[in-house]
């Protein structure tokens, strides 16, 4: 168990791509236009605990089924490259609808922990520390909880056209870390 700030920054930078809460703002003033009220603490600390929890069980869950992590590694990486695709040319592959409430379940879940941050994590887990993924999962969730605290002010400060290339920036920065992960697990699996 090794401290590493260095693993730490790519790992948080990592999940921030992931999870997108930039990209996300859109839907989270949509939200807050729909019912009023965004439950901001509770849906930080929901998903916290659902991306911790699947860090440490997620990969027994694989080995239940008989897949091991650098075989889930290899098919994260190709979700990375798909979400940075959307990211990048702003199309749209696969997204749920827009959630009805403000409830814990649309944003915790769907929104902060969806399936491209599973699949990442335990993709991070084939390569980096355990406690450096924790620390970096907690940093995300502070940004997280502060975006959803003040999505209003953020859509005024950016603009649609500001948010706009943060996301294409940080789907640049997802395509390289999905190629970049895909390379590495390849080849344990062809060996």
């Amino acid at each position: 168990m090794e401290l590493s700030f260095k693993e730490i920054f790519t790992v948080g930078m990592i999940l921030f791509a992931v999870i997108d809460i930039p990209g996300s703002i859109p839907i989270i003033i949509d939200l807050r236009k729909k019912v009023g009220h965004i439950q901001s603490e509770k849906a930080s600390i929901v998903a916290a605990i659902l991306m911790i929890v699947f860090l440490f069980v997620g990969e027994e869950i694989l080995k239940l089924i008989g897949i091991d992590v650098n075989s889930f590694a290899v098919a994260g990486a190709f979700i990375l490259f798909f979400l940075a695709i959307e990211m990048i040319l702003g199309v749209q592959l696969y997204r749920d609808d827009a959630p009805e409430t403000a409830a814990i379940v649309p944003l915790a879940f769907p929104l902060i922990a969806g399936a491209g941050t599973m699949t990442s994590l335990l993709s991070l887990k084939a390569e980096y520390e355990t406690v450096n993924i924790i620390i970096a999962i907690v940093l995300n969730i502070i940004v997280v909880y502060a975006v959803l605290k003040s999505s209003k002010k953020l859509e005024r400060i950016f603009g649609k056209q500001g948010i706009s290339v943060i996301r294409k920036i940080f789907g640049v920065v997802l395509l390289a870390i999905a190629v970049k992960l895909f390379a590495t697990n390849i080849t344990h699996i062809i060996k």
